[in-house]
Formats: C-alpha cells, structure tokens, sequence
C-alpha cells in the first residue's frame, strides 16, 4: 500500500465491548446497554475522529452463553434510526438478519435510515443459522449454511433492485397539474429468483444515497454484490474479493504501555476466552503501525476494529492511534463529503431501470 492510500476505518459498538466480560470492567451500567443514549455515545466518539463507520451487532435469537454473557439486545436499525437525526458525519451500518425478514422490508427500512441520517446509512447482510430463530417464526424449516448464504446474496441483490425501482427525480410535485410523482419513473422489479418473487415499485422512494452501503462477511461463497466485505482471516482475501472495499475485523485491547495492555488482556482471559479473531493487544501508537504494516501486506483498504471494552479502548483508539494515523498521512483530518458513500469513495450508485 502506497503512503498516501488512505484508510477506511469501522468500529464495532456492540454491547459494553468485544469481550465476553467486557460488562464486568467497564464503567459503563449494564442498565446502559439498553438505551439509544449509550450508542450516541460511542458513535460521538467514532464521528469526532473522522471513523467511516460504526456497526451494531443484532440477531433474531439470544447470544448464546449463561450468566457469565450479557444476554438481550436492542434492535440494531431502529437504535441506529434513533440516534441519527443527532449525528452528523459517522456512516450507520447496522447488522439484518436476511433469512427470516423479507427483502422488501429490509429495503424500505435502511432506505428509511438513509433518509434519517441524510445519506449516512448502511446495512450489514447477515444469515441466519440457527434452530433458535427459526423457532421464533415457525414457517420454515433452518436452512444449510450454503443455501442461508445464497439466500444473504440473493437478498443483497433484491434490495438494490428496491432502491432503483423509483428513478431520483420520481417525485415533481407540480402543483397546478396535482402530479406529486412521475409514474413513468417509478419501475417493477419483476424479479424471479430461487428463493424470492418480488414484483415493486417499492413503497419508499430512492434513498438519498442511491445505494446505501451494503456490507457482508468475507466467510461465505456467496459473499458477492456488497460493496463492503469484512473478512477475519487476511490471507488470500484480495483475491476473493478484488473488487470490494476489504477491511480486517480486529480485536483491540489498548493501554499506554505494552505491559499495561498485556495485563488488561490477562485480567479480561481469567473471566473467559476472546473470541477467535484477528487481535491487537499495545500501545496506541503500536497499532497505528501494525494497521500500516496489515494493510500494506495484504492490500486491505482498511479495518472494521471491534474494542474489546467500551468505552475504554474506543477511547483510546480515537484520541491516539487515529492521529498517529493521520499524521502519517494515511487518514483523513476530517470528512470531506457528507454521505457514507462519500467516506468509501464508492461514488454514484446507478440505477439499473433509469433509462440512459
């Protein structure tokens, strides 16, 4: 990676951190991790730093785990639509589940966001594959993995095609004719696929952003379509995905000292394991430079960073390592556009029924 290439940087603000115990040693309520207040919070954090980002885990089924886990969740896209009329730069990219929800909500409802947010929103596509959730709906049987993750893409193509199904200039409202749309641009998906039957238009008009950000996980065949692939192992992702914006998910657990950090990591372990993943554990500054040295060997355009205590690491994140970043001139002082799309560089989502 060339000097000059700039980072994209997400952060995960799942409950009181990465960490399993993370809720024993954060001076964060755990009463707290049910408000939108605490999400505004971190996500202030996140936009004063300039971060691309912030991603908010959610399933249809409790984490798994006893006592020991914090269990319950808010619903990850109506907390985000929650704080974005209060937010003004941090792109919001919360986590659906695809296989129980239908692809036509799913697009009304982050169109919805995008609208909130005035163009900051995303959505993470995330299958479902557990006995759990298909219990909570009761009309399907659970799916294999290969046929949930086609479904995430078939789903991930459906939901762009929702977008598009209104032209941007589809609302005119001209008054002395009393046309408030131009019906010529609205259009019908007519969609035939292997799970959905989708005909359109959408009830929601073109978002803001044309396309709102889509992102996938990277362990998946059918991990295609998205314009943003998080992926946990970095050997031989380019390849799989040459085309997307890639960005390594990584567990951070930050302190002034690299002893300081290794003792935070040892206190959290007696409570429980990290979760497997890709992981840093130093100084601020250090991980400044390890993200050069990830990018740079595996040509990554940047990194989904998962603290493993809030507000804590998030912290410590923001205030040291993103200026070390930004002095080395491999991140932005301060957003240059106004819409998530921006922030990627993914320019203008064309829409595939405008005529040219």
């Amino acid at each position: 990676m060339a000097s000059a290439q700039q980072l994209h940087l997400g952060v995960a603000l799942d409950g009181a951190g990465q960490h399993p115990a993370a809720w024993r040693v954060s001076d964060v309520h755990p009463a707290a991790l049910f408000t939108a207040a605490h999400y505004l919070t971190h996500a202030k954090l996140a936009e004063a730093a300039s971060l691309d980002f912030v991603t908010l885990d959610d399933a249809l089924a409790l984490q798994p785990g006893g006592e020991e886990v914090v269990r319950g969740r808010l619903d990850a896209l109506l907390t985000f639509a929650a704080i974005a009329p209060v937010t003004s730069g941090i792109g919001l990219v919360p986590t659906v589940t695809t296989t129980h929800t239908e692809p036509f909500h799913i697009s009304t409802a982050v169109a919805s966001l995008d609208f909130a947010s005035r163009g900051r929103a995303g959505v993470l596509a995330v299958p479902s594959r557990t006995e759990a959730e298909v219990a909570h709906f009761g009309r399907r049987t659970l799916p294999s993995e290969v046929d949930a993750e086609a479904e995430n893409a078939e789903v991930v193509d459906v939901i762009a095609r929702l977008w598009d199904s209104w032209e941007d200039g589809a609302i005119i409202r001209d008054e002395p004719t009393g046309r408030f749309i131009d019906r010529e641009k609205l259009h019908y998906v007519d969609f035939e696929g292997r799970f959905f039957s989708i005909k359109g238009p959408s009830i929601t008009p073109r978002p803001p952003q044309g396309h709102p950000v889509v992102a996938v996980y990277g362990d998946s065949p059918y991990a295609y379509g998205a314009d943003v692939v998080l992926v946990d192992e970095v050997r031989g992702a380019r390849e799989r995905f040459p085309d997307a914006k890639l960005l390594a998910g990584l567990s951070i657990v930050l302190a002034e000292t690299e002893q300081a950090a290794l003792d935070r990591r040892r206190a959290l372990e007696a409570y429980a394991p990290f979760p497997p993943s890709l992981s840093f554990t130093g100084t601020p500054v250090d991980l400044a430079t390890e993200l050069l040295r990830l990018a740079e060997s595996h040509a990554l355009d940047g990194f989904h960073i998962r603290p493993a205590v809030l507000p804590d690491d998030l912290a410590l994140f923001t205030a040291e390592t993103v200026p070390a970043l930004q002095a080395a001139g491999t991140f932005r002082q301060t957003y240059t556009g106004t819409t998530l799309r921006d922030h990627l560089g993914l320019g203008v989502a064309v829409n595939q029924y405008a005529e040219a």
